[in-house]
């Protein structure tokens, strides 16, 4: 089929940009993104306050204080099965609820 062929299909990129400028990309008002009508990540208020502080803490109790509590409790003994099976499950558990709560904004 070539694209002369006016019994068929031929897409027409310029029928679909209508917006667009000259080289293809789609002209914005700065904070907007026309194709979802929400506001564009990049004019968000995106400030390390608290939340990353909160992020920061479970990250420090996921990787350094579960791991180090795991190492201290002796095989054989009564908490051995607790601390192999729940030590690594909450806080990956917390550090994930966490990571989407602290991320996400409003």
């Amino acid at each position: 089929m070539s694209s002369s062929d006016d019994s068929g299909y031929v897409h027409d990129p310029a029928a679909f940009d209508g917006d667009a400028d000259g080289d293809g990309r789609v002209a914005t008002s700065g904070d907007r993104d026309p194709r979802s009508g929400s506001r564009h990540p990049d004019a968000a208020d995106r400030r390390f306050d608290w939340r990353g502080w909160l992020l920061v803490a479970v990250i420090v109790f996921a990787f350094l204080v579960a791991p180090a509590a795991i190492f201290l409790v002796p095989p054989g003994g009564e908490g051995y099965r607790f601390a192999l099976l729940i030590l690594p499950l909450a806080p990956a558990v917390v550090l994930a609820i966490t990571a989407v709560w602290a991320t996400t904004r409003p």
